[in-house]
């Protein structure tokens, strides 16, 4: 009996310790979800006017020729950036990622495309080199705080694969998690390249400005898109480090509670068998008494 309340009593001090630290892990995200909301905030501005530029200088233009915007005849080949996190305990949002990434795979295998993943995160740069699979590009290390110049690099490279006339890749597909609110974030999958030209109705704020272009649209789209596409990727990882805290701050919660649930079913076990074994050793006691009793009384 006594092995099993030392059995009990280590069982209690070791999901205690395990419910301090996912208590501190909880804290920690959501601390972290505030200051990611915030950069999510600042980097709206930016988006929206360049995202204009780019609608002025498209509605302006009557023929749109530009490479990021022209379609690829017979496209064989497709890249997707797979966004994931560096760090763990953050329930399914990797899984959730990856899922999308294979469903999408599936779907671009039945028109013909061969998909070449690339990766943001060391979680899926993981999954991808343990199933042998090869990836066009490779970044891990800024998840949970991206800045605008991983976004760059990564545009950088996409757009060059995009541009490639041998070896090069005909589309690409962006899967993230956008954040929703704290408790709800969704897994989105987006095709960045090449750009659908899409004819709208004025916005409520008014029909855009009219520009003239030096020294031609096509010049200034050069040196729009790009900036664009950095915008989209930019956004593309800033909500899913928002995500990413926000599904950490619920999976370590989720944790705690089922850690301090635990405690207490073990406190019970350990109560129940500490009271066994002390009914236990009165009975021991009274036990003695009466064969003490009864040899006195047959000595008289």
């Amino acid at each position: 009996m006594g092995a099993q309340l030392r059995q009990l009593r280590r069982r209690i001090k070791s999901v205690k310790s395990t419910a301090k630290i996912t208590r501190a892990q909880e804290l920690i995200a959501s601390s972290r979800i505030i200051r990611a909301q915030q950069r999510m905030q600042a980097a709206v501005p930016y988006e929206r006017e360049i995202t204009r530029a780019v609608s002025a200088v498209l509605s302006g233009t009557a023929t749109v020729d530009h490479p990021l915007t022209v379609a690829k005849e017979n496209p064989t080949s497709a890249g997707v950036l797979i966004v994931t996190s560096d760090r763990g305990f953050c329930g399914g949002f990797n899984a959730n990622v990856l899922r999308e990434a294979e469903a999408l795979k599936g779907l671009l295998a039945e028109r013909g495309l061969t998909m070449h993943p690339y990766v943001v995160g060391r979680k899926g740069v993981t999954w991808h080199r343990f199933r042998h699979r090869e990836m066009a590009g490779e970044w891990s290390g800024f998840s949970d705080k991206p800045a605008y110049a991983n976004a760059k690099e990564i545009a950088d490279a996409l757009i060059e694969a995009f541009k490639a006339k041998e070896g090069g890749i005909d589309e690409i597909h962006v899967i993230y998690t956008e954040f929703v609110s704290m408790l709800s974030q969704r897994v989105v999958v987006r095709r960045i390249l090449p750009l659908e030209v899409e004819e709208a109705e004025a916005p409520a704020e008014g029909p855009l400005p009219y520009y003239e272009f030096e020294p031609n649209a096509g010049e200034v789209l050069d040196a729009l898109l790009p900036r664009y596409i950095e915008s989209r990727i930019y956004n593309a990882l800033l909500q899913s480090a928002a995500s990413e805290h926000a599904a950490r701050r619920r999976a370590m919660k989720s944790a705690t509670d089922n850690a301090n649930e635990l405690i207490g079913v073990l406190t019970r076990q350990m109560n129940q068998a500490r009271q066994a074994e002390i009914t236990q050793e009165i009975s021991e006691i009274v036990g003695g008494a009466d064969a003490l009793a009864d040899a006195a009384a047959g000595k008289e």
